[in-house]
């Protein structure tokens, strides 16, 4: 299978954008309603890009204000799902996404709001992937990753990874080794973290100053 999934599950995980919780590295660059912007305008990108796979359906996993009204509009905006993350890792809390969604019997693909150079290409190129693995992930350039993929449920691929570090991926490859998973990766993807991250994503076309401003 070279194309898309006839049909798949993607869920965008998100932190709620509120002043001083949001993108809380980039405050002292932004203040903290720009951060808060900026969380809101990557929110919605990954949104966007997640609808414009074909056969998608896509949920909303949030993180924050549970009652943060930008939650409902992005439901009306993109007919997104909402669900609460969780769990009390990250890797609990895409666990138990992986876990809700499966039930519905397609591929699941899950990203963050992080990585705005990430394209709809991109997540086709993994779901397509998928045909002939158990797993793929999109590498992050810091050593985590922007996507993971799996066609079922693998709560030990989570098991034993410093979440927030730069050993992220190269645990995750080797607990798929250790699970005995054929997994695939597309190409790689920057995130937005740092105030370097920024100006890296702004060069490079990604985002402008109107995302914040």
């Amino acid at each position: 299978m070279s194309g898309p999934c006839i049909s798949v599950e993607i869920a965008v995980f998100a932190r709620a954008p509120v002043a001083g919780e949001a993108k809380t590295r980039l405050v002292p660059r932004l203040g903290p309603e720009g951060a808060a912007r900026l969380q809101a305008w990557l929110t919605r990108r990954a949104l966007a890009r997640a609808a414009a796979v074909p056969g998608a359906r896509l949920s909303l996993y949030t993180a924050g204000d549970p009652g943060h009204r930008f939650w409902q509009a992005c439901a009306l905006e993109f007919r997104v799902d909402l669900r609460a993350q969780r769990g009390a890792t990250l890797g609990e809390r895409m666990g138990d996404a992986f876990a809700r969604l499966a039930t519905r019997g397609a591929p699941v693909l899950l990203i963050g709001t992080d990585a705005p150079g990430q394209t709809p290409e991109d997540l086709i190129a993994a779901c397509a992937s998928l045909a002939r693995a158990d797993a793929v992930l999109q590498p992050a350039l810091d050593g985590g990753y922007v996507l993971i993929g799996l066609n079922r449920p693998q709560p030990g691929l989570f098991a034993g990874v410093e979440w927030g570090t730069s050993r992220v991926l190269a645990q995750t490859r080797a607990r798929a080794a250790v699970l005995g998973l054929v997994l695939r990766e597309v190409r790689a993807c920057a995130d937005l973290d740092l105030p370097a991250d920024l100006d890296a994503a702004c060069a490079a076309g990604w985002v402008s100053e109107e995302a914040w401003g």
